[in-house]
């Protein structure tokens, strides 16, 4: 039985059809991945399924107790505050609990029965909610994404937007729906964190539909990928390189079937005006039929590969050299960061970039990449070492977030103030990267993050440049414009220097990879010998962790020691006492250690045991047992830790 089925949902927008009769069910086991241009309408499918969203026809079925946990990609929809460790609803119900634990120690025999009730209510949600591991599952869930050595006793409200997103998504993985609902879930992760989120989601027991633009991620995780496109679904077996040979496969097809039905509708109109020049008037209007049913079928099988208003098409420039491709244009001598604070964050770095070089700068979030290829634009002075660019050599770059002089102008405007180019011209250029008909009279304010992108992407290339300075150039891009922007890359005959978390993307590109080793940074091959040195230098940076910390309560130990060795010139009957205290400690952390462990099985055997006709005696010894428990947990610690 499935966990969740869409039946012959549809929904348009402002006239726009989205979703047109999408039918589809989510099993339990299923790792799903929805893919699709940016706008057809995979995050509105995301929200109908969690019920924020209402399809004009068809249904959403969550069958039996199906839960769905969601993730969105949207910042504002984020928790805005609260306990780091423990969920709001999980600290309600303990709330209650204590609550209930009190009223049951001093209730009168009448009220007893009810609150008894009560209580067996409360603990069996909160374990059912996973209350009794949550903390250190919680603990674990944000050290896989990345969120070590913070302050747990934070309010989520005081962490930034990325770190916001992590935290719910930990809180997502810690409370274990029945499926997973993650929107980008990726976003502000770097390839270490992302690593960890593959590993859990292969081996997760539920359901996870998952959108991404990250090819890799997708290929890593999921076992079957759900195109969204032309307001239809179309299901493919397999991860994402399954889905590019079947996709393959299928256009080759339907291009075979498009132009054995262009020919027979050719003949069919020769066919309908011999008939017509011959006044064979019947014939000529039953051919008419037969042309008019292969022109619906051959516009209706041209629409199945045909693609969407926002498909970007273009080839960098320049187009060739004839430079020597072993000209370097830039140079970094011994060069390193340190911040006025004292962190540093690499040092004594030296590397080349040829004429032909494609270099990605690749790290841990924090660990300085954009910093440095600031410092190559010369953004940042303080910095120790040396960079020597070309002086004849045309720069270009594009960061993160891109700036605009005016957010006024149309984007027509604004190509053609910054190149040669006519209006003709910088419409037809317009519309290779998306920006068709009234697209190019849109103002700057209104684009989205990808349009920026996009538009300031095709000014940029129009300069001409010989050495691109990319930071993070597929961010809000999707899977399709990606792949066009790679395969240009690629052809690219400049050289270029990005930063970037895309995997597929750096190893489809890449000619040399400068990795952040800590205050390190290699200029190595490839990609792939990268990771596996990183992880190599994570292992032996955790085993020195481990040394170290060993080392310390070693030395902690010989102190202590050094501290009973000078106060042993005490009197004969101090140091007999202390003999006694220890043997009592010792005589009092036994008793703790079997009373515990007998309550233990003893409430494991009442909890086996509750149901409806368990008596009140049976839940208030229960109560009574949790409170003992707490209270020797308690005295355990401090007598093991004095």
């Amino acid at each position: 039985m499935p966990l969740i089925s869409v039946n012959k949902v549809s929904k348009s927008y402002h006239s726009r059809l989205l979703l047109d009769h999408v039918s589809f069910s989510i099993e339990r086991g299923d790792k799903i991945a929805l893919i699709g241009n940016n706008g057809t309408g995979k995050s509105t499918l995301f929200r109908m399924i969690q019920g924020k969203v209402e399809p004009d026809e068809g249904e959403v079925l969550h069958h039996g107790t199906a839960i769905a946990g969601y993730l969105s990609q949207n910042l504002d929809e984020l928790e805005s505050g609260g306990s780091l460790l423990i969920s709001d609803e999980l600290q309600k119900i303990e709330d209650r609990m204590r609550e209930t634990e009190y009223r049951l120690s001093t209730c009168d025999a009448s009220e007893s029965q009810s609150l008894l009730r009560t209580y067996e209510q409360l603990t069996s949600r909160f374990e059912s909610l996973g209350g009794y591991d949550y903390e250190p599952r919680m603990k674990a869930a944000l050290a896989g994404l990345g969120l070590t050595g913070i302050d747990w006793t934070r309010d989520i409200s005081s962490f930034s937007g990325g770190e916001k997103m992590r935290i719910c998504l930990a809180r997502l993985i810690v409370s274990r729906p029945d499926i997973l609902l993650l929107d980008e879930p990726t976003n502000h992760l770097d390839t270490d964190a992302m690593e960890w989120l593959e590993s859990f989601i292969r081996s997760y027991g539920g359901a996870v539909l998952l959108i991404s633009h990250d090819r890799y991620f997708i290929d890593q995780t999921v076992t079957k990928v759900f195109e969204l496109e032309n307001s239809h679904i179309t299901a493919y077996r397999g991860n994402y390189t399954d889905y590019k040979e079947q996709k393959q496969r299928f256009l080759e097809d339907q291009r075979q079937l498009i132009a054995n039905l262009e020919r027979e509708l050719e003949r069919q109109e020769g066919v309908t005006q011999t008939m017509l020049s011959h006044r064979n008037i019947s014939g000529y209007h039953a051919r008419e039929k037969v042309v008019e049913k292969l022109s619906d079928r051959l516009a209706s099988e041209r629409a199945k590969i045909s693609g969407g208003p926002l498909r970007m098409s273009f080839k960098l420039m320049p187009e060739e050299r004839s430079g020597d491709p072993d000209k370097i244009l830039l140079q970094a001598r011994k060069i390193g960061k340190t911040f006025p604070d004292g962190k540093m964050l690499f040092q004594d770095a030296s590397f080349e970039i040829k004429a032909s070089d494609k270099v990605f700068l690749v790290g841990p979030n924090g660990c300085g990449k954009t910093t440095l290829l600031s410092l190559l634009l010369g953004k940042v002075s303080e910095f120790d070492g040396d960079v020597l660019v070309s002086g004849s050599s045309q720069i270009g770059y594009m960061g993160q977030f891109v700036p605009f002089e005016d957010e006024t102008r149309t984007l027509l405007e604004e190509l053609m103030t910054r190149s040669e180019l006519g209006e003709t011209a910088a419409r037809n250029l317009l519309a290779r990267f998306g920006f068709r008909d009234i697209d190019v009279y849109k103002q700057i304010s209104v684009l989205s993050g990808g349009e920026r992108s996009r538009l300031y992407l095709c000014c940029l290339l129009e300069e001409k440049p010989e050495l691109l300075f990319l930071d993070e150039p597929t961010n809000h891009l999707d899977i399709e414009s990606r792949e066009v922007l790679e395969d240009a890359l690629s052809e690219y005959h400049g050289a270029i220097l990005a930063v970037s978390h895309d995997r597929y993307f750096i190893e489809k590109c890449q000619s040399h990879i400068l990795g952040f080793f800590g205050t390190r940074i290699d200029y190595m091959d490839s990609y792939d010998l990268y990771r596996k040195k990183y992880r190599s230098f994570v292992a032996a940076q955790e085993e020195e962790k481990a040394a170290l910390a060993s080392q310390q309560r070693q030395a902690e130990k010989e102190r202590r020691a050094e501290e009973n060795k000078s106060s042993s010139k005490a009197p004969v009957v101090n140091r007999a006492q202390e003999r006694k205290e220890i043997a009592k400690r010792k005589e009092r952390i036994r008793y703790l250690e079997k009373t515990i462990a007998e309550l233990e099985e003893e409430q494991k055997t009442l909890e086996a045991g509750f149901g409806k006709d368990t008596s009140a005696e049976d839940y208030k010894k229960y109560a009574d047992n949790a409170e003992k428990l707490d209270s020797m947990y308690n005295e355990y610690m401090e007598l093991e830790n004095s």
